[in-house]
């Protein structure tokens, strides 16, 4: 870089911190939404990230970012994975898809999803899809009219699963998980048929919540998880939350005669956790300093809560201390609990469904939120047409719709063309193990050992430290060698079966 080139980077640079200082009070403003915040307070709190909605685009679309930006792509850099280069190409990407939104639209969006989060709150307490309805009409509206500002060839939903999975398109992704249905629909009735079945009523019996929250801050912290620069909360949904570089932030619940819900959703957390805790803190408040995709930090947390804690390797070192914890397990064998925990089974929720049903959960998802932006399903049908997939898939009849079609939180936060990440972190997940376990040996001695820092170093060294100076296909790539695969995925659920169900 010339003297100039590196004067306008450092005025980008500053502009660019300016601007990620705003969207982590955007996001504690948010967590304290829900978590803390007393319920009269949802119109101020709706005012407040309106209001800074408006502030952070207002400087992220500044014609200054512009002009440097156009300086700067001037630069040659020897090698495009250069830290400033990465830097600069995403800075361009983010500002190119920001300037196509109107700051009207945007103050709106952010006030509607912001009422709407503490509306579905209610509405799925109260089992109440009509109380919801309004709002995911309205949300649904505006996320067409996202879709049609940022710009579309095929498909308007193209354009809102790019905001979390950059150049996925829906053909794509359908293709991806109907080939996975494919191959797991014929593994669930095999399963279904074999004579073995589990006692989930081990699962089912009296957990206190304040034993399990300090069992589950225990393995939080023995996988890593920092809880000197993060913390865990109650909330409705669970999620990971980035305040800054040392304040990452994860929640659960706690459900007093199911101890799965939080034992495993805070392994998933934690997972995500990891990963921004890892994030090279030399690069912060740059794109370098930034996870590449949600389908690649959807493989990190759902490495951690399945391959790593359904293993039984895992739980040869954790149950001894579990039964410590619980009088619930005292008579409870090793193997039986493992097989508890790995059941497969059709389930009405999604982030409680095993391995093998997983999937089928994110492509009835996909299919109707792709169909509601194609203008093909109205909001209002959505609980009839819910059902009558619940009933396709999994054979079941939905009791009511808290455990339906109001289970999720990310249609009232406006994260329509977010669920196909999590099959893709599936994915991402089986392949990035296969490759770690390649490298580092016999993982499941480490993990009977309580040993999981190698796995850790392994995923600092390969995924977290890289940033986003690889998009996730090519990060993929690199790390395994292959182009992302669903084969990894379907053995490790074939050895599953195979160990727990003799099938």
């Amino acid at each position: 870089m010339t003297e100039k080139q590196e004067q306008n980077y450092l005025e980008l640079s500053g502009l660019q911190r300016e601007i990620s200082l705003l969207v982590s009070i955007s996001a504690l403003v948010e967590w304290d939404q829900r978590c803390y915040m007393p319920p009269g307070g949802s119109e101020h709190r709706a005012a407040q990230t309106e209001y800074l909605a408006g502030r952070i685009h207002a400087k992220a679309t500044s014609p200054r970012i512009g002009d440097l930006l156009n300086e700067l792509e001037a630069t040659r850099f020897d090698d495009k994975r250069d830290p400033r280069a990465v830097n600069i190409r995403e800075w361009r990407r983010e500002y190119d898809l920001r300037t196509k939104l109107p700051q009207e639209f945007v103050e709106e969006l952010s006030r509607t999803t912001s009422l709407a989060q503490d509306a579905w709150v209610a509405a799925r307490r109260n089992k109440d899809f009509p109380a919801f309805k309004p709002w995911l009409e309205k949300i649904t509206e505006l996320k067409k009219q996202e879709a049609d500002y940022y710009g579309w060839t095929v498909e308007p939903y193209d354009a809102l699963l790019d905001s979390y999975e950059p150049g996925a398109k829906a053909s794509e992704i359908a293709v991806v998980l109907e080939g996975l249905r494919d191959q797991l629909v014929p593994l669930l009735q095999a399963i279904q048929g074999s004579p073995r079945k589990p006692q989930v009523s081990i699962l089912h019996r009296d957990f206190p919540e304040e034993a399990q929250e300090a069992f589950v801050k225990r393995v939080a912290a023995a996988i890593g998880y920092n809880f000197d620069r993060g913390r865990l909360d109650q909330t409705t949904h669970p999620f990971c939350t980035s305040i800054g570089p040392n304040d990452v932030r994860i929640t659960t619940r706690f459900i007093r005669n199911h101890v799965n819900a939080a034992f495993f959703g805070v392994l998933h957390e934690a997972g995500h956790g990891l990963y921004q805790q890892n994030l090279p803190p030399q690069h912060a408040y740059t794109p370098m300093a930034e996870a590449v995709s949600l389908g690649i930090h959807e493989s990190q947390s759902r490495m951690w809560e399945n391959a790593v804690g359904r293993s039984l390797a895992f739980w040869k070192f954790w149950f001894p201390e579990a039964q410590k914890a619980f009088t619930a397990l005292k008579n409870v064998k090793l193997d039986e609990f493992v097989f508890a925990i790995n059941a497969v089974e059709p389930s009405f929720i999604r982030v409680e469904a095993d391995e093998t049903t997983y999937n089928l959960h994110i492509l009835l998802r996909f299919e109707l939120e792709r169909a509601m932006v194609k203008g093909d399903l109205k909001p209002s049908d959505v609980p009839g047409a819910w059902n009558e997939k619940v009933k396709a898939y999994f054979g079941l009849t939905v009791p009511d719709d808290a455990q339906g079609c109001l289970q999720d939180i990310h249609w009232s936060s406006g994260y329509i063309g977010y669920f196909p990440t999590y099959s893709l972190g599936n994915l991402n997940a089986a392949q990035f193990f296969a490759k770690a376990q390649e490298d580092l040996g016999d993982l499941e001695a480490m993990f009977e050992k309580g040993e999981f820092s190698p796995l850790l170093e392994w995923l600092k060294k390969n995924i977290h430290q890289h940033g986003k100076r690889y998009l996730s296909a090519e990060l993929t790539k690199v790390v395994t060698g292959k182009p992302l695969e669903s084969k990894p995925l379907i053995d490790c659920l074939k050895r599953k079966a195979s160990l727990w169900y003799g099938v």
